[in-house]
Protein backbone atom coordinates (compact mmCIF):
# COMPACT_ATOMS: atom_id res chain seq x y z
CA UNK A 1 0.00 0.00 0.00
CA UNK A 2 1.44 3.56 -0.98
CA UNK A 3 1.80 5.27 2.33
CA UNK A 4 3.94 8.30 0.42
CA UNK A 5 4.27 10.12 -2.73
CA UNK A 6 7.50 11.90 -3.26
CA UNK A 7 8.06 14.30 -6.21
CA UNK A 8 10.96 15.78 -8.27
CA UNK A 9 10.11 19.57 -8.35
CA UNK A 10 11.99 21.22 -11.87
CA UNK A 11 9.63 19.27 -14.90
CA UNK A 12 7.29 17.19 -12.71
CA UNK A 13 6.15 19.49 -9.67
CA UNK A 14 6.33 23.08 -11.11
CA UNK A 15 6.68 24.15 -14.68
CA UNK A 16 9.59 26.18 -13.90
CA UNK A 17 10.94 26.36 -17.65
CA UNK A 18 9.80 30.08 -18.24
CA UNK A 19 12.23 31.52 -15.37
CA UNK A 20 15.15 29.67 -16.03
CA UNK A 21 14.73 30.89 -19.44
CA UNK A 22 14.61 34.14 -18.80
CA UNK A 23 17.93 33.74 -16.43
CA UNK A 24 19.93 32.30 -19.54
CA UNK A 25 18.67 34.95 -21.63
CA UNK A 26 19.56 37.47 -19.20
CA UNK A 27 22.51 35.98 -18.87
CA UNK A 28 23.40 35.66 -22.96
CA UNK A 29 21.97 39.60 -22.90
CA UNK A 30 24.88 40.55 -21.05
CA UNK A 31 27.41 38.89 -23.84
CA UNK A 32 25.42 40.49 -26.20
CA UNK A 33 23.76 37.25 -27.56
CA UNK A 34 20.05 36.98 -28.56
CA UNK A 35 17.71 34.99 -26.78
CA UNK A 36 16.79 31.77 -27.07
CA UNK A 37 12.76 30.39 -27.38
CA UNK A 38 11.62 28.83 -24.90
CA UNK A 39 11.19 25.54 -26.66
CA UNK A 40 14.80 24.82 -27.14
CA UNK A 41 15.56 25.73 -23.43
CA UNK A 42 12.64 23.64 -22.14
CA UNK A 43 14.07 20.26 -22.40
CA UNK A 44 17.29 21.54 -20.76
CA UNK A 45 15.24 22.92 -17.86
CA UNK A 46 15.83 20.08 -15.47
CA UNK A 47 19.18 19.83 -15.57
CA UNK A 48 20.21 22.97 -13.98
CA UNK A 49 22.94 26.22 -14.38
CA UNK A 50 25.24 23.52 -15.43
CA UNK A 51 22.92 21.87 -18.34
CA UNK A 52 21.39 25.58 -19.16
CA UNK A 53 25.04 27.00 -19.51
CA UNK A 54 26.19 24.38 -21.80
CA UNK A 55 23.13 25.12 -23.71
CA UNK A 56 23.18 28.94 -24.03
CA UNK A 57 26.83 29.40 -24.25
CA UNK A 58 28.27 25.84 -24.91
CA UNK A 59 30.91 26.01 -21.92
CA UNK A 60 31.58 23.80 -19.48
CA UNK A 61 32.61 24.13 -15.60
CA UNK A 62 36.51 23.83 -16.71
CA UNK A 63 35.56 26.80 -18.94
CA UNK A 64 37.60 29.90 -17.87
CA UNK A 65 34.30 32.09 -18.25
CA UNK A 66 31.87 29.40 -16.76
CA UNK A 67 31.96 31.15 -12.66
CA UNK A 68 30.78 34.58 -13.89
CA UNK A 69 28.52 33.44 -16.37
CA UNK A 70 27.11 30.69 -13.62
CA UNK A 71 26.93 33.93 -10.96
CA UNK A 72 24.69 36.28 -13.55
CA UNK A 73 22.44 33.28 -14.20
CA UNK A 74 21.76 32.53 -10.65
CA UNK A 75 21.80 35.63 -9.11
CA UNK A 76 18.99 36.80 -11.62
CA UNK A 77 17.00 33.22 -11.09
CA UNK A 78 17.05 33.99 -7.38
CA UNK A 79 15.85 37.51 -7.78
CA UNK A 80 13.05 36.15 -10.15
CA UNK A 81 12.39 32.83 -8.92
CA UNK A 82 8.97 32.29 -9.63
CA UNK A 83 7.45 35.43 -12.08
CA UNK A 84 6.05 33.07 -14.48
CA UNK A 85 6.74 29.70 -12.59
CA UNK A 86 3.05 27.50 -12.38
CA UNK A 87 2.50 23.69 -10.90
CA UNK A 88 2.42 21.34 -13.75
CA UNK A 89 -1.71 20.79 -15.08
CA UNK A 90 -3.79 19.24 -12.28
CA UNK A 91 -1.24 18.79 -10.00
CA UNK A 92 -2.60 20.88 -7.39
CA UNK A 93 -6.10 18.63 -7.53
CA UNK A 94 -3.37 15.88 -7.42
CA UNK A 95 -2.26 17.27 -4.18
CA UNK A 96 -5.14 17.91 -2.45
CA UNK A 97 -6.83 14.60 -2.80
CA UNK A 98 -3.30 13.31 -1.56
CA UNK A 99 -3.89 15.05 1.16
CA UNK A 100 -7.60 14.09 1.35
CA UNK A 101 -6.49 10.61 1.78
CA UNK A 102 -4.15 11.05 4.45
CA UNK A 103 -1.49 10.23 2.18
CA UNK A 104 2.20 12.02 2.63
CA UNK A 105 3.95 14.08 -0.46
CA UNK A 106 7.36 15.83 -0.25
CA UNK A 107 9.66 17.16 -2.31
CA UNK A 108 13.15 15.05 -3.54
CA UNK A 109 15.02 17.78 -6.13
CA UNK A 110 18.72 18.40 -7.40
CA UNK A 111 17.97 22.08 -6.78
CA UNK A 112 19.91 23.52 -4.36
CA UNK A 113 18.00 24.37 -0.95
CA UNK A 114 18.33 27.97 -1.39
CA UNK A 115 16.11 28.26 -4.31
CA UNK A 116 13.68 25.05 -3.44
CA UNK A 117 12.57 26.46 -0.20
CA UNK A 118 11.65 30.10 -1.77
CA UNK A 119 10.68 28.71 -4.79
CA UNK A 120 7.97 26.43 -2.88
CA UNK A 121 7.15 29.17 -0.38
CA UNK A 122 6.21 31.44 -3.51
CA UNK A 123 3.88 28.24 -5.35
CA UNK A 124 2.17 28.29 -1.24
CA UNK A 125 2.89 24.50 -0.97
CA UNK A 126 5.86 24.91 1.46
CA UNK A 127 3.55 24.31 4.57
CA UNK A 128 2.07 21.58 3.20
CA UNK A 129 5.29 19.25 2.09
CA UNK A 130 5.85 16.26 4.31
CA UNK A 131 9.67 17.02 3.58
CA UNK A 132 11.50 18.96 1.08
CA UNK A 133 14.65 17.58 0.03
CA UNK A 134 17.31 19.49 -1.61
CA UNK A 135 20.23 18.86 -3.51
CA UNK A 136 22.44 19.65 -1.08
CA UNK A 137 20.47 17.87 1.87
CA UNK A 138 22.77 14.68 1.61
CA UNK A 139 26.22 14.55 0.55
CA UNK A 140 25.31 13.00 -2.79
CA UNK A 141 22.52 14.07 -4.96
CA UNK A 142 20.08 12.12 -7.21
CA UNK A 143 20.91 9.68 -9.12
CA UNK A 144 22.07 8.19 -5.62
CA UNK A 145 19.03 6.96 -3.33
CA UNK A 146 20.53 9.40 -0.58
CA UNK A 147 17.86 12.44 -1.07
CA UNK A 148 14.91 9.69 -1.45
CA UNK A 149 15.80 7.73 1.86
CA UNK A 150 16.64 10.81 3.71
CA UNK A 151 12.85 11.45 2.70
CA UNK A 152 11.76 8.21 3.74
CA UNK A 153 13.46 8.80 7.12
CA UNK A 154 11.83 12.02 7.59
CA UNK A 155 8.53 11.09 6.94
CA UNK A 156 8.66 7.99 8.49
CA UNK A 157 7.79 6.28 5.79
CA UNK A 158 9.40 2.87 4.23
CA UNK A 159 10.63 3.40 0.39
CA UNK A 160 9.02 0.56 -0.73
CA UNK A 161 5.63 2.49 0.50
CA UNK A 162 6.48 5.60 -1.69
CA UNK A 163 5.93 6.14 -4.92
CA UNK A 164 8.67 9.09 -6.95
CA UNK A 165 7.17 10.71 -9.72
CA UNK A 166 10.23 12.57 -11.66
CA UNK A 167 10.62 13.30 -15.41
CA UNK A 168 14.59 12.22 -16.01
CA UNK A 169 16.65 9.18 -16.04
CA UNK A 170 18.23 10.07 -12.85
CA UNK A 171 15.07 10.09 -11.04
CA UNK A 172 14.11 6.28 -11.78
CA UNK A 173 18.09 5.59 -11.53
CA UNK A 174 17.72 7.16 -7.76
CA UNK A 175 13.88 5.38 -7.15
CA UNK A 176 15.50 1.76 -8.29
CA UNK A 177 18.51 1.99 -6.37
CA UNK A 178 16.22 3.10 -2.94
CA UNK A 179 14.30 0.18 -4.26
CA UNK A 180 11.45 2.82 -4.50
CA UNK A 181 8.63 2.42 -7.03
CA UNK A 182 9.72 5.23 -10.18
CA UNK A 183 7.00 7.04 -12.10
CA UNK A 184 7.67 9.22 -15.00
CA UNK A 185 5.93 12.10 -15.73
CA UNK A 186 6.08 12.45 -19.26
CA UNK A 187 4.45 15.72 -19.27
CA UNK A 188 8.01 17.05 -17.95
CA UNK A 189 11.09 17.99 -19.55
CA UNK A 190 11.86 15.02 -21.81
CA UNK A 191 13.32 15.38 -24.85
CA UNK A 192 12.23 13.77 -27.80
CA UNK A 193 14.89 11.00 -28.24
CA UNK A 194 14.79 10.34 -24.88
CA UNK A 195 14.31 5.82 -24.37
CA UNK A 196 11.79 5.76 -21.71
CA UNK A 197 11.53 2.08 -21.58
CA UNK A 198 15.01 2.07 -20.71
CA UNK A 199 14.81 4.02 -17.90
CA UNK A 200 13.69 0.89 -15.00
CA UNK A 201 10.46 2.71 -14.31
CA UNK A 202 6.97 1.41 -12.97
CA UNK A 203 4.85 3.31 -14.77
CA UNK A 204 4.43 6.52 -17.39
CA UNK A 205 1.95 9.44 -16.69
CA UNK A 206 0.92 11.78 -18.98
CA UNK A 207 -0.64 14.13 -16.14
CA UNK A 208 -0.42 14.31 -12.38
CA UNK A 209 -3.77 13.21 -11.50
CA UNK A 210 -3.40 9.70 -13.50
CA UNK A 211 -0.95 8.91 -10.36
CA UNK A 212 -3.86 8.26 -8.41
CA UNK A 213 -4.30 5.73 -10.38
CA UNK A 214 -1.17 3.90 -9.56
CA UNK A 215 -1.58 4.66 -5.73
CA UNK A 216 -2.86 0.92 -4.79
CA UNK A 217 -0.79 -0.74 -7.33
Amino acid sequence: MIKAVLFDLDGTFADTAPDLAAALNHTRATRHLPPLPLETIRPQASHGSRGLLKLGFGIEPDAPDYGALRDIFLDYYERHICVHTRLFGDMGELVAELERRNIKWGIVTNKPHRYTLPLMQALGYAERAACLISGDTCARAKPYPDPLLKACELIGVAPDQCLYLGDDLRDMQAANAAAMRGIIARYGYIGDDAQLDSWGAHGVIDTPTELLGLIAL
